[in-house]
């Protein structure tokens, strides 16, 4: 065997490994990292995910700089389910990705009175579940909120007159989906209109999260930091209802 071949063969394998990488990330799974702390208590900035992309099938907004190559989504599995997290691209520019809960679906309407959401009229349980101390040492009041579908986990709340705390009734258009982060009081989601998120089309979601693989509000940009900064406790957290 030449040495041209052999360097031929060498570089098709990396060529194979690239391309297989790239189909497993865009159907299979992605990693995600939490950039903000819209989602506490449940999630924390610096942790990383993986999201089920094949959950929800495939959609541009799958691909690697969303281009315009599919008509609506392929290979659905399932739809999305009231209560889980989803990671989605935004529905104004190809470029920013959210992760927030889903709370309405097509043809809900949503509204948020006193910190407390109604869907169709109906209102959801919210009960005290003590307090969560954040990293900054502020100590904010918990809840665990249960939504129709019995889908249960915490959200935060400092106080239940907030600008987002009382809203209009929204009603989720068909195709459409209204998210809100867990920490209710310092997340910009579909409660604020269609700036930035508003009501979020079904071909803009990437994936559910799953699992929780570790967590580093560290910067990677400082990796040689990472081994004092690991967090202990958020080691291969699976995503689940209380």
């Amino acid at each position: 065997m030449t040495k041209k071949k052999t360097r031929l063969e060498s570089w098709l394998s990396v060529l194979w490994a690239i391309l297989i990488a790239l189909l497993i990330r865009t159907i299979v799974f992605e990693p995600y990292s939490i950039p903000s702390g819209s989602m506490k208590p449940n999630f924390l900035v610096g942790d990383y995910l993986f999201v089920s992309k094949y959950q929800y099938g495939v959609s541009n907004a799958s691909l690697p700089l969303e281009p315009n190559l599919l008509n609506g989504r392929i290979l659905e599995l399932n739809q999305p389910k009231r209560g889980e997290v989803i990671v989605f691209k935004s529905p104004h520019n190809r470029w920013t990705n959210y992760i927030k809960r889903l709370i309405g679906l097509p043809g809900d309407e949503i509204q948020v009175k006193d910190g407390i959401i109604y869907i169709n009229g109906e209102r959801v349980e919210r009960k005290e579940a003590g307090t969560f101390t954040d990293t900054d040492g502020s100590i904010l009041k918990r809840y665990i909120e249960t939504l129709p579908n019995g889908i249960s986990y915490y959200v935060l709340e400092e106080i239940d007159n907030h600008i987002l705390d009382n809203t209009k009734v929204y009603k989720v258009p068909e195709g459409h989906y209204f998210f809100m982060g867990d920490n209710r009081d310092h997340s910009l989601d579909s409660r604020a209109g269609d700036h930035p998120i508003g009501f979020v089309p079904h071909e803009k979601l990437i994936g559910k999260a799953e699992m929780v693989i570790f967590s580093n509000p560290e910067s990677v940009l400082h990796v040689w930091k990472w081994p004092l900064t690991f967090n202990p406790e958020r080691f291969f957290i699976k995503v689940k209802s209380l």
